[in-house]
């Protein structure tokens, strides 16, 4: 059995907490978002290098099963690159959209 004093005490604590986040320094929510920044900075770069050494891995396999110079290696390693790209272009596109609807929700406040 919860005593409803206990509840009333509860519920007091979780509004002065929330009170508190709300008063939280501004300078915490900007270097939180610069984090964010970084992180997202790093998938990507992640995304192209990937791209490269699945190209480079894939071409160097070839090149060795067929006994050719490293010119399946050059195409893959080109094509690696492309798709990695294409990939960074996307992450790019969908943090837009995401960005946008988060402007969009802050105007209708």
């Amino acid at each position: 059995m919860v005593d409803p004093a206990d509840k009333e005490r509860l519920a007091a604590l979780e509004t002065r907490i929330a009170e508190l986040k709300k008063a939280q320094d501004p300078g915490k929510a900007h270097q939180e978002e610069h984090y964010s920044q970084a992180n997202l900075a790093w998938r990507m770069v992640i995304e192209l290098v990937a791209g490269l050494g699945i190209g480079f891995v894939i071409g160097y396999g070839l090149d060795t099963l067929f006994g050719t110079t490293p010119i399946l290696m050059v195409i893959f390693i080109m094509l690696g690159f492309a798709a990695g790209v294409k990939t960074m272009l996307r992450s790019a596109a969908e943090i837009q959209e995401k960005a946008s609807a988060e402007a969009g929700n802050d105007e209708r406040d």
